[in-house]
């Protein structure tokens, strides 16, 4: 048996066994997600759709995956769905802006010679495919972020009905700082790991600490990572925001409807 059903049969089944029909519907929401990503790099190819675009439409597809077909339709998923899609576009402004100035886009000396016998010129514009890539690569935690928020708010409205906004808020934020420090160290190791190859390869070249902090890759990288994190930190606020205000107003108007 081929490796990798091999291991995507024992992913299958510990998720059907931990996770029961969730579980089941998570593992076949990586094959949508990598399906939506796969039509996202088609059309970024194409020189006459903005990348900008794309990457929005993608985004929100994917969140609507990841909440709605995986947790299904509840107060929960609906207010990280809002949550998630407004950090997704106040986050892509601000990641277009750092592209354009860091002037990022494009391959690094380590990469272009591997791509030297191919024509770069193909009409597609590398800082916003760029920036898509930044904001991709967030999706993820952003959309983590905002149900691991949401979903206690609910249980502590729940619990207690007649908890105001400010103090619901408060507790989303309280959730918040605990989820920041590991979220951002979660982005920290993910984006290195795959990059361990390229350090490694920084040493064998005897590179200096200057010359490896001054790669068009590793600032890359790290303008990644920090983008990242500005997007984790920003949807504890938003999600805590919209989801205090949307149960006290759904339990008034359950108080007046009786």
């Amino acid at each position: 048996m081929n490796v990798l059903v091999l291991l995507a049969f024992i992913l299958f089944i510990l998720m059907i066994l931990i996770g029961g029909k969730k579980g089941a519907r998570s593992f076949f929401a990586l094959f949508l997600n990598f399906g939506v990503l796969l039509f996202t790099i088609i059309f970024m190819t194409n020189p006459n759709i903005d990348p900008y675009i794309v990457t929005l439409i993608a985004c929100t597809v994917i969140s609507y995956i990841n909440l709605f077909f995986i947790n299904e339709v509840n107060s929960t998923t609906k207010t990280a769905f809002i949550s998630t899609i407004i950090t997704i576009v106040i986050v892509l402004f601000f990641i277009v802006i750092v592209t354009e100035n860091a002037m990022i886009q494009g391959f690094g000396e380590e990469e272009i010679e591997e791509l030297s016998i191919f024509s770069l010129y193909i009409g597609v514009d590398f800082v916003k495919i760029g920036a898509s890539v930044i904001i991709m690569s967030t999706i993820g935690a952003i959309i983590d972020t905002a149900m691991a928020i949401a979903s206690p708010m609910r249980e502590m409205h729940h619990h207690h009905p007649s908890i105001s906004k400010k103090e619901l808020f408060t507790f989303g934020l309280s959730i918040g700082r605990d989820i920041l420090g590991t979220s951002t160290n979660t982005l920290f190791f993910a984006f290195f790991g795959g990059y361990l190859a390229l350090l490694i390869w920084f040493k064998d070249l005897s590179y200096s600490v200057g010359e490896i902090v001054n790669s068009k890759i590793f600032s890359a990288e790290m303008i990644t990572i920090f983008c990242a994190g500005t997007g984790v930190a920003l949807i504890i606020p938003i999600t805590a925001l919209i989801t205090a205000y949307f149960l006290v107003k759904k339990g008034e108007n359950k108080e007046k409807a009786i």
